[in-house]
């Protein structure tokens, strides 16, 4: 099935993409590309070495706390 998964905090996008969901696996993909574009964001925002190394010691999860996770079919 066909779905978007949307993460969102505070009005701001997070990730947004289209997948194929039909088993655990999959969702777990969706999942995990999620994952990686909110580390690369955090990442890309940094403007100095400094900055990159706070940002790789920042969890994910500080980033996606509180954050609503939508999935629609289509």
């Amino acid at each position: 099935m066909r779905v978007k998964l949307e993460v969102r905090k505070a009005g701001r996008r997070l990730h947004e993409g289209i997948y194929d969901i039909d088993d655990n696996a999959s969702f777990g993909e969706a999942c995990s590309r999620a994952w990686v574009d909110v580390r690369e964001q955090r990442m890309a925002k940094a403007t100095s070495i400094g900055d990159l190394m706070d940002t790789m010691n920042e969890s994910v999860i500080d980033e996606i706390d509180g954050a609503e996770i939508k999935l629609t079919k289509l």
